[in-house]
Formats: structure tokens, C-alpha cells, sequence
């Protein structure tokens, strides 16, 4: 079989084109792939790295992370928990505890936590003498009787109804209850 020369020149242009799209073809892989690589080098070392040890690396962080977040919830609910407890309501109710004294320089403060625990103290200034006292208080109640200021500082601290503060209460009678 022989060829004549319009046919080969027409197989040489044809390979000849065949060969340019080729050579486009892999020009314009080799910039996707080389763009690729910029694009992913900031996860690979340096590009050194295959995928299956960069997803096993990463794999590795995200267990980790997962185990960080999870002591950081059980240390969110230890401190919600210590937070329930800590004596950090507060109320004060000041009154005048005797008639013939004025400014209101006797008070009752209530200080419990969210479940109602905690103390009332208590200080009576009267002229010649000032007596202070402390009264526990569990689950929003004591064992001892509270006084009507006690009951309202009491109330005050876990977020009920405040009366009014000025309180004056002739010595010989029980405080008012208003």
C-alpha cells in the first residue's frame, strides 16, 4: 500500500492536530492540578503528604476536639451545678425596731442559694445596746419562728414580693405586719 503525497501531507496535518489538542489537553491539566495543589497545600505539609495520611490526621483532630468539647460541657455543668449552691441571693430589709428610735438602723438580710438555703441575720439597734442574730434557713423555711422582716428579706432574696422597708414597732408589741 503506498501513499500518495496529498494523503500523508492530510495524515500529517491530522496527526499534527491531533497531537495539538493533546498537548492542550494535558497543558490545561497540569494547570488544574497545579492549582489544586496551591489550594490544598495549606492542609498537606508542604504538599509531601497523600490524602489517606492527611484524612487520618484529621480524623485524629477532630477526636480530639470532640473529647475537648466534652470535658468542657462537664465542666459547664459543674459549675451550673456549684453556681445553684453558692449564697449569692440577697436581700436586706431595714426598719426602725422601736418607736422611739429613728433612721432605721436596725435590718434583717437574707442570704441563700437557688434552692432556698442560706441564713437570716438579724441586727435590733436599740439605744443603749445592738444584738445581732443568725437564723438558718433549708429549703426556704427555719426552724426557728422568723419575724415578719426576716420573713420579707427572706422572700425579697428569692425573688418575691418586696413591702415596704420602713418598719417601726413599739418595744413592748410585736413588729407590725403589714
Amino acid at each position: 500500500m503506498t501513499l500518495t503525497t496529498a494523503q500523508l501531507t492530510g495524515l500529517t496535518v491530522a496527526f499534527g492536530v491531533v497531537a495539538l489538542v493533546a498537548l492542550a489537553l494535558a497543558v490545561g491539566s497540569h494547570l488544574r492540578l497545579s492549582r489544586m495543589r496551591r489550594r490544598f497545600a495549606v492542609l498537606w505539609a508542604g504538599g509531601e503528604t497523600d490524602v489517606a495520611t492527611l484524612a487520618a490526621g484529621q480524623e485524629r483532630r477532630l477526636v480530639a476536639l470532640a473529647e475537648q468539647v466534652e470535658t468542657v460541657r462537664d465542666d459547664v455543668h459543674g459549675v451550673r451545678r456549684d453556681l445553684r449552691q453558692s449564697l449569692r441571693n440577697v436581700a436586706v430589709v431595714r426598719y426602725d425596731a422601736f418607736g422611739d428610735m429613728g433612721g432605721r438602723l436596725s435590718f434583717s438580710c437574707a442570704v441563700v442559694d437557688d434552692e432556698g438555703d442560706g441564713l437570716v441575720i438579724s441586727s435590733i439597734h436599740a439605744r443603749g445596746e445592738s444584738r445581732t442574730y443568725a437564723k438558718g434557713i433549708v429549703g426556704g423555711s427555719s426552724e426557728i419562728t422568723l419575724t415578719p422582716e426576716e420573713q420579707e428579706a427572706l422572700s425579697a432574696a428569692r425573688g418575691g414580693p418586696v413591702r415596704s422597708t420602713t418598719r417601726t414597732t413599739a418595744p413592748t408589741t410585736a413588729r407590725e405586719r403589714r
